[in-house]
């Protein structure tokens, strides 16, 4: 009998809710809020501490990803405790 694995963590829909917090779908079904604040560190992050800019993420590559290239694996999303 073959079973069906998912090889890869994917975010298949991300909308925010508030603050920092996200609410993830990922591809085995698993739907969490995550918050972010904590994980915006570094130069890259650093626009992201706007909220008006923070809002604005889209889902590129199966991950959150922002305008200014900024971007989190997936699997580090999965990884973070429910919000």
């Amino acid at each position: 009998m073959k079973e069906d694995k998912i090889m890869f963590t994917e975010v298949v829909k991300a909308e925010y809710v508030d603050g920092y917090k996200v609410r993830l779908w990922f591809n085995n079904n698993v739907t969490k809020v995550v918050d972010l604040k904590s994980s915006l560190k570094g130069e890259v992050f650093e626009p992201l501490k706007d909220l008006d800019f923070f809002k604005r993420f889209t889902i590129k590559y199966n991950t959150l990803e922002w305008e200014n290239g900024a971007d989190f694996a997936p699997e580090y999303l999965f990884d973070l405790p429910g919000a």
